[in-house]
């Protein structure tokens, strides 16, 4: 299940008033043109900068590549397919997935190379995806955000189906099964450096302008069952009032260093993060959203979000606000000021993740049958000066656009290519 099935299952256990959710390339010479954009609707505000960006997850083969075990050619043909529909939308950024479960699309000396460029895991591809996925990018003035999963090893239980050399079967005890996959365990030091380390060799060699991480921190919840981390806690936890607390630091650890480690390394890289969109209900926290979600990132996933921003630990946020305008459990239209008024003041970057897969899905609510849906969410966007771009999920929808969602949101919003904001 990609992270977006795990978004949608996550929504889908709200309240029962929820149905069945180096040069960096802003930099380089020649880049686009400034534009004025229209905002749907009211005042024109000139903006010289936007992000505007596109999902591109490599798990379980999602939207690249279309399957494993292809020729190098056809995979490279099909990544420059994706960024020139990019280009064709008026994009100007990839988030793409190169550490989907503990490997790597780059030669890495820490993990295996990835299972879904081969067929199977550790082979060789006989190429080096992210050096080209990289310079691809930059050739159209796209700027290349490698997006990494922390946490997860593998989408099942058997240590066994790893290669022998991975880590988490030299150091099993860093291993937690729960729901179904292999997950390290944060409460580690040794794992939170080890995590760290094999993302950062990505950055020393390849330029990359940002380091994306998802929603998954500590797993989402699942009935019956427990992560344990039983032994860990007796070890570290004892100077927190309960384990929740404990977790959250394991997490703001994790957090603080990845972005303070990115920076000694290549300042200009930006460090981003694409949470669950509810911090936490309002009624569970005053200060919290006017929402009435089932899972709340700050109690269940570990993941304080809001302090990250408070903080400043990061250079951007895009939080995964995956359901329309007026949907009574988590509201699109009071999500979107409540992450505005989170973000003021800090200097954090704001973009807004939007769902684009839900758009012409006839298992989706009656809005999200309507084109014009997401162009609304770009409108209600403009109206708040906090938000500065929005991200799509993912890259498949952005090239098939089944209804003409994405289509629209072009045409209504995005009438020239921009740099991303700096």
């Amino acid at each position: 299940m990609t992270r977006r099935g795990f978004t949608v299952a996550a929504a889908g256990m709200m309240s029962s008033a929820m149905p069945a959710p180096g040069t960096t390339a802003a930099a380089r010479p020649g880049g686009p043109e400034p534009a004025t954009v229209p905002t749907g609707g009211g005042t024109d505000r000139r903006r010289k900068r936007e992000f505007r960006g596109m999902w591109t997850a490599t798990v379980v083969n999602v939207d690249w590549p279309s399957k494993p075990g292809l020729p190098p050619g056809q995979q490279q043909d099909e990544l420059t397919a994706l960024f020139d529909t990019a280009v064709d939308r008026r994009l100007n950024a990839v988030i793409l997935q190169i550490r989907p479960t503990a490997d790597a699309f780059w030669p890495s000396p820490f993990e295996p190379w990835s299972e879904y460029l081969t067929g199977i895991q550790g082979r060789y591809p006989g190429w080096d995806p992210l050096s080209f996925a990289v310079r691809e990018a930059h050739r159209r003035r796209l700027e290349l955000h490698g997006w990494f999963n922390p946490y997860r090893i593998a989408n099942h239980t058997d240590p066994g189906r790893l290669v022998p050399t991975h880590p988490a079967r030299i150091h099993p005890e860093w291993v937690v099964p729960y729901g179904g996959k292999l997950l390290y365990n944060p409460g580690l030091p040794e794992v939170r450096r080890f995590v760290q380390d094999a993302m950062l060799d990505a950055v020393s060699r390849y330029d990359l302008d940002g380091v994306h991480f998802d929603d998954y921190f500590y797993p989402y919840p699942v009935a019956g069952q427990r992560f344990d981390d039983d032994a860990a806690y007796a070890r570290y936890g004892s100077r927190f009032p309960d384990r929740a607390a404990w977790r959250r630091d394991n997490i703001d650890r994790l957090v603080r260093e990845t972005g303070e480690r990115i920076k000694r390394r290549k300042r200009h890289v930006q460090f981003g993060i694409s949470p669950f969109a509810v911090w936490r209900n309002r009624s569970t926290d005053r200060r919290g959203s006017d929402t009435r979600a089932g899972v709340q990132t700050y109690d269940d996933l570990g993941a304080d979000t809001r302090k990250w921003v408070r903080e400043r630990w990061i250079d951007y946020i895009v939080p995964q606000v995956y359901w329309h305008i007026g949907f009574p459990a988590a509201d699109y239209a009071k999500l979107v000021p409540w992450w505005a008024e989170t973000v003021r003041g800090t200097g954090v970057r704001l973009y807004v993740g939007e769902a684009l897969y839900r758009a012409g899905d006839p298992a989706q609510p009656a809005p999200w049958q309507d084109p014009a849906e997401l162009s609304r969410h770009l409108t209600l966007c403009r109206a708040h000066p906090e938000v500065l771009g929005n991200v799509y999920f993912s890259a498949k929808q952005v090239v098939a656009d089944p209804v003409g969602a994405m289509a629209r949101v072009v045409k209504d919003h995005y009438p020239a290519r921009v740099r991303p904001p700096r």
